[in-house]
């Protein structure tokens, strides 16, 4: 499967017109498989989607202070589509982070404050398709959450999910809803804001991998975010998920906050990331049905991360009482 997937790559950099006789360098990802050369990065897609073809429309729009790192070539078929971007110096943010001391973390959450009020104040391009976002949320003159509460239901249906528990969800999905009100916002969101995105050469920060993004309440993006912070293992890959804590990114909504107010800043803040957070263990949920009882699965299964938020003792409760730095 490596041998094939590398194929692919070399299939893309022949179809740019670009050198095949380079060493490919493998990059984790979990919805492509990507591949590096000392100049470009090339994005395969596992899936039949049009998540790439609408980054490389996007990145047309993009503001030149976002940095991003500039298309060089897209083109494939469904399902096997790609997308070739330059190479910009830098690890991934996630790999720096544990090594990085704190004034150099200070500096890159300040950084990405920037870029996210830079990302959050660009229009949505006329025509963008939808995604398949990762929270049950819509726009479109409905209330947000009707394919949460759909789902919800849907849930409450699957072997060895509690009915009591999804009613508490549900009914804490119907208390909260007038916090989200329409989901009429025209500029952009990242939608995959983990630190697997961004990139940190020492001195600057970069935003990568657009698939996501979309026209969305600028709050939304908090929900990646913080779940990072959170359960920083959940987001990083296999390899150095064991050098990962918590504790490290304690600080982080803290400094985000103190960088970029305006993001926290909207009437019933908790209860609209919680809402959030919900649509997607939700959706989390019905793509990983339990296999046996909450009680023995892993406290991070989206079952149990239900159960944690309706008890009020989730993941953004607890954030909320970590003392800033």
């Amino acid at each position: 499967m490596r041998a094939f997937a590398q194929l692919k790559a070399l299939q893309a950099l022949d179809a740019a017109g670009l050198d095949t006789d380079v060493v490919l360098e493998a990059a984790p990802s979990v919805t492509n498989e990507v591949w590096m050369t000392p100049d470009v990065v090339v994005r395969v897609n596992r899936r039949i989607d049009g998540r790439l073809y609408r980054e490389a429309m996007l990145a047309e729009c993009l503001p030149a202070e976002l940095g991003y790192p500039g298309v060089v070539a897209y083109g494939g078929e469904a399902g096997a589509d790609w997308l070739i971007v330059r190479r910009v110096p830098g690890r991934v943010l996630s790999r720096c982070w544990p090594t990085m001391g704190h004034d150099e973390r200070r500096a890159a959450i300040s950084q990405l404050a920037a870029r996210l009020r830079v990302l959050h104040a660009t229009p949505a391009p006329a025509g963008l398709t939808t995604v398949d976002n990762p929270q049950l949320l819509c726009a479109g003159g409905l209330s947000p959450v009707v394919p949460l509460l759909v789902a919800v239901d849907r849930a409450a249906a699957l072997p060895n999910v509690d009915r009591s528990l999804m009613v508490a969800v549900e009914n804490l999905v119907h208390q909260w809803a007038p916090a989200l009100g329409a989901f009429d916002d025209t500029t952009l969101i990242h939608g995959d804001l983990t630190f697997e995105n961004m990139l940190w050469d020492g001195t600057t920060l970069t935003l990568l991998d657009y698939e996501y993004a979309r026209p969305a309440p600028s709050d939304l993006d908090l929900d990646v975010l913080l779940r990072c912070c959170a359960f920083p293992f959940l987001h990083v890959a296999p390899d150095y998920e064991d050098q990962v804590s918590p504790a490290d990114y304690a600080e982080v909504p803290w400094w985000l906050a103190q960088d970029y107010p305006e993001l926290f800043g909207r009437p019933q803040a908790l209860e609209r990331v919680t809402l959030y957070s919900v649509a997607y263990d939700v959706r989390e949920l019905l793509a990983f049905p339990p296999p046996q009882r909450a009680a023995k699965l892993s406290p991070y299964h989206p079952l149990n991360r239900l159960a944690s938020t309706v008890s009020g003792d989730g993941h953004l409760r607890r954030l909320s009482r970590t003392p800033a730095g």
